[in-house]
């Protein structure tokens, strides 16, 4: 089974337990998000993507330049481990990371959280690829994937028992918009997926497809 037929089954979960009026306003804040233009703006095939350096788990600083003298970059961007489809979304490049690695690209994550649920994240998948921590989004913000939740859907959240303060080490109710880069050795975007639908992803074998290409 695909991912995206994964993500699928997950939503089709999500409307069998939410009531009419949280699905509402779910579909309403997604709609929102579309039409807010944040997926045009965010950079996309072509862009040079910006240098950075972040912390993984453990407090190491992993740079992006020193990742792409090793060959292409799959950049994951994800929302946290406390999304469902992320946590989908982490098994399935899981899988294909041998592909990935015998095509002579790296693979690498991060997430807006602080370090120990990014170890909670990384505990919970053994995922095999470094997953960094972007607190404050400041990465995914120079990506122009950030965008503020909604009032309407914070008080969702809690009710579903997410708690982003404690996740994301700030109340700026800020997340990214989920991502896929595959980043050329000269750090230019070959392929970018950018989604405000968060239940949408790129599949894995799309980006193998995409690195075979380079």
């Amino acid at each position: 089974m695909g991912l995206q037929q994964q993500l699928d089954e997950q939503k089709r979960s999500t409307i069998n337990k939410a009531t009419p009026e949280i699905l509402a306003i779910m579909a309403q804040a997604t709609a929102d998000l579309k039409a807010s233009g944040i997926e045009n703006r965010a950079l996309k095939q072509g862009d040079p993507v910006p240098d950075f350096t972040l912390p993984d788990a453990h407090g190491r600083e992993i740079r992006l330049t020193d990742l792409l003298e090793r060959g292409p970059v799959v950049l994951n961007i994800y929302r946290g481990g406390w999304c469902p489809y992320c946590n989908l979304e982490m098994r399935a490049l899981k899988a294909v990371l041998p592909q990935i690695e015998e095509l002579g690209a790296t693979l690498v994550a991060i997430a807006p959280e602080v370090p120990d649920k990014v170890a909670e994240m990384e505990a919970r998948h053994e995922p095999g690829f470094e997953i960094l921590s972007d607190v404050g989004n400041r990465v995914s913000r120079q990506f122009g994937l950030v965008f503020s939740l909604p009032e309407s859907l914070r008080t969702i959240y809690a009710g579903f028992g997410v708690d982003l303060p404690a996740y994301n080490g700030d109340d700026r109710f800020e997340l990214p918009l989920p991502a896929t880069y595959v980043i050329r050795q000269d750090g230019q975007i070959a392929y970018g997926f950018v989604n405000a639908d968060y239940t949408q992803r790129m599949e894995p074998e799309e980006i193998i497809r995409v690195l075979q290409s380079l």
